[in-house]
């Protein structure tokens, strides 16, 4: 297939796709950058027999300057003896979809890239009907309930091997091929290797895809990636060589691509892989095998499997629950076969889920066929193709959350057989409004009853809760747990154990190394606290935190929210929800992630601060303070004539800048203050602070947004450009690539390729 023409980018003769604003993810990349990628990854999809080409995928082809119509790779910057090497039935060092292999045949090895891969904790099975506990179970379980026990779990993997990737010149004879597969000695008889792939931990098993995809690349692949014969180097995109530097950049690079796949026209996608839409129509045309006929069954095998038989002679009939993993159904299906060897395995596979996922999505109300009364969720999406749940009745379990999340409830259930019914709970404190000010004595706030958890929902599979950071948390570097969690825990007759931490801050800054951390669970205390997080630099005291337990689970989510518009407080920008209490009380002057002091605030800060820390809350953030208990709470003592003089001047500079304000209460017969004053009760006077945030434009939204990238001045990095036949590069051009592999880490430098040039860094109007 050739591109020429067609605006589509070519590797080595055009400038680089990938641009140093991907780095910092999609939300930061111009618009026209973002569709030259997506054209791009949509021709490799297209010379990809149509997908599945996950994340990981698309990005080494961007990035290694995968070339459509039949090269590939072939003329990429890889030492392909450093290649991890692959052998059937063996343990290996797990290994991502993305990586690129060597696998062993004892003479000619196979180079090829995993495009895919699926878990096997079943190692013989030809059931689609699995056992409940395989669906969601980590890497070390071997049974209902039963782990491991180790600390480096092993688990058995299919990979599924691209062996045409890398051109003509290291593609073997498809009768040889044959062979091999029929051996079954270095590929089995689909054309995949299966492994016992061995993890440095349970928390790496659970890593996302791209964040796994990551660490290959800096390990194990890190020559490749740093090697000058790349389009663009991953050192100039990141601005420099430091390990952090580099993690981040291609975090950010992998979501823009894989927000360029997810919004592409042309493609669909389950999970992490893309596939074109053309190909899915096609299947669906087909009469055969894995044709509409097949996937229309699939989707009512996955109902009935849960729907009774028939109806009990006496009484209601009881609950049912199935578990169907795709990829035992399809190998099931008479003349599938030749549709589930090599990549087409995937491609089915992926078919697939998405007929389940559309029948789900337009045929259930959530999951609940009204007609079966059966409900229809999605349990685990990497063991054995994936695995869906059915369950009758499934009203029961309506619980409002998404049926295409997968769950885990099978192993869960394993875990906890007792699982209380879901309790309905509204699911974002968020968008829950704001009470109104109310009167002072009936609703003012102590530092006891400030900044409490409040649950979001509560299921059988997860339980979700918000609550504010206080300054403590910041300071000592943990978070308390709510009781529910520490009551299922403790079942486990552990007091410590180390679980993992996920933190997402959309549209905040969250270094590489916040967004998953090992964290310690400390369930001494009352309600048990996580230990040991590193907060992210720009987390404040009343930041509101919406925190994920999957039931059962060593992994806690945590997140933020943006708000819609950000605002301002007192001179503090604000993006985020926040708790109006706790930022009122713990974000008081003399507070702060260094230390919790008034020494050296001047005296207009220490009464701001007492007003604040002292006065009764209102739940909107107000601050009252009995006027005559303000020098008490200033000075901690009864203050000196010279002490009462400035701080009536503070107070009165203060009142005047409307920093506080001055209101009038009353004192009941208990000593109580009251706001407003009340009929009978002596007046007194009050003090307040009020946080009055201040709504205000986001960037862009009125007239002074920033410019377009349309039109203006880009910056292109140097890269290498093939040379017309006959043409030979100068010596300046020689020159110059030898200093470009220095700067990117080949002290020596490095010749040009035959047949190659460099183009050096330049700008461009676009």
């Amino acid at each position: 297939m050739s591109t020429a023409g067609a605006g589509i980018w070519q590797p080595y003769e055009d400038d680089p796709v990938l641009t140093p604003a991907m780095t910092e993810g999609h939300q930061a990349t111009p618009a026209d950058e973002i569709g030259r990628l997506r054209r791009y990854l949509e021709a490799v999809v297209d010379d990809r027999r149509g997908g599945p080409v996950h994340t990981a995928v698309a990005f080494n082809a961007a990035y290694f300057g995968y070339e459509p119509g039949g090269e590939g790779y072939g003329n990429g910057a890889f030492d392909i003896d450093t290649f991890p090497t692959l052998t059937l039935g063996d343990e290996t060092p797990a290994l991502p979809v993305g990586a690129l292999v060597r696998i062993e045949t004892g003479s000619d090895p196979l180079y090829a890239e995993i495009v895919y891969k699926e878990g096997r904790h079943l190692r013989v099975s030809h059931d689609a009907d699995v056992p409940a506990w395989v669906s969601g179970a980590p890497a070390d379980a071997e049974g209902p309930g039963m782990r491991q026990g180790s600390s480096s779990p092993v688990r058995r993997e299919l990979l599924v091997p691209d062996l045409t990737v890398f051109g003509p010149a290291l593609q073997l004879p498809e009768a040889k091929l044959k062979r091999f597969r029929a051996r079954q000695k270095w590929l089995d008889k689909d054309g995949h290797v299966v492994v016992d792939a061995r993890y440095t931990s349970v928390s790496e098993a659970e890593l996302d895809d791209t964040v796994a995809f990551v660490h290959h690349l800096l390990t194990r692949q890190r020559e490749s990636l740093l090697s000058p014969l790349v389009p663009v180097s991953i050192v100039q995109l990141a601005g420099g060589s430091e390990e952090e530097w580099l993690r981040e950049a291609l975090t950010g690079l992998l979501d823009t691509v894989r927000y360029a796949l997810r919004t592409s026209e042309a493609l669909r996608s389950w999970g992490h892989y893309a596939l074109a839409r053309t190909r899915i129509a096609s299947g669906l045309r087909h009469d055969g095998a894995l044709g509409e006929a097949d996937l229309y069954a699939l989707t009512g095998s996955v109902e009935r499997a849960a729907t009774p038989a028939s109806r009990r002679r006496h009484g209601l009939q009881g609950s049912r629950t199935a578990y169907t993993a795709i990829g035992p159904w399809l190998r099931d299906l008479a003349g599938a076969g030749p549709l589930l060897t090599g990549v087409e395995y995937a491609v089915s596979v992926c078919r697939a889920n998405l007929a389940v996922a559309d029948f789900v999505r337009g045929d259930t109300d959530n999951g609940l066929r009204v007609g079966s009364g059966v409900r229809i969720t999605l349990d685990d999406d990497f063991e054995n193709g994936g695995i869906w749940r059915s369950r009758h009745p499934g009203a029961d379990e309506a619980d409002g959350s998404d049926p295409l999340v997968p769950a885990g409830r099978g192993w869960r259930d394993t875990l906890s057989p007792c699982a209380t019914p879901a309790t309905e709970i509204p699911e974002c404190a968020a968008d829950v409004e704001e009470a109104p000010v109310a009167p002072l004595a009936d609703q003012a706030l102590t530092d006891e009853t400030i900044g409490l958890q409040n649950y979001l929902r509560i299921t059988d599979s997860e339980l979700c809760w918000q609550t504010p950071l206080r300054l403590a948390h910041l300071m000592e570097d943990y978070l308390p747990l709510t009781p529910m969690v520490c009551d299922t825990l403790r079942l486990l007759g552990t007091e410590a154990l180390p679980v993992r931490l996920e933190l997402g801050h959309p549209g905040g800054t969250l270094d590489i190394s916040d967004e998953v951390q090992e964290v310690t669970l400390d369930l001494t205390g009352e309600t048990g606290v996580l230990r040991g997080i590193q907060w992210p630099i720009d987390f404040f005291p009343g930041l509101r935190i919406y925190v994920q337990w999957p039931r059962g689970g060593t992994v806690f989510r945590l997140s933020t929210a943006e708000l819609e518009d950000p605002v301002e407080v007192d001179g503090q920008l604000i993006s985020h929800h926040y708790d109006p209490q706790v930022l009122t009380r713990d974000g008081a002057p003399g507070g702060s992630r260094d230390g919790d002091s008034s020494d050296g605030l001047d005296t207009r800060r220490l009464v701001l601060r007492a007003v604040r820390r002292l006065g009764r809350l209102t739940p909107d953030g107000h601050a009252l303070l009995d006027r005559a208990a303000l020098p008490r709470g200033v000075y901690a003592m009864t203050p000196a004539a010279h002490q009462i003089t400035a701080l009536e001047r503070a107070v009165g500079e203060l009142l005047d800048e409307r920093h506080l304000y001055a209101a009038t209460g009353s004192r009941g017969a208990d000593g109580q203050p009251h706001h407003p004053a009340r009929e009978g009760e002596a007046p007194i006077p009050l003090i307040g602070y009020a946080p009055d945030p201040m709504v205000l434009p986001r960037p862009g939204a009125g007239g002074h947004g920033p410019m377009q990238a349309t039109g203006v001045e880009h910056f292109v990095h140097g890269f290498l450009r093939r040379l017309p036949a006959g043409w030979t590069p100068t010596d300046a051009q020689r020159a110059a690539y030898r200093e470009h592999c220095r700067r990117v880490g080949k002290a020596d430098g490095w010749e040009l390729p035959h047949g190659y040039t460099f183009v050096t860094a330049h700008s461009r109007r676009r």
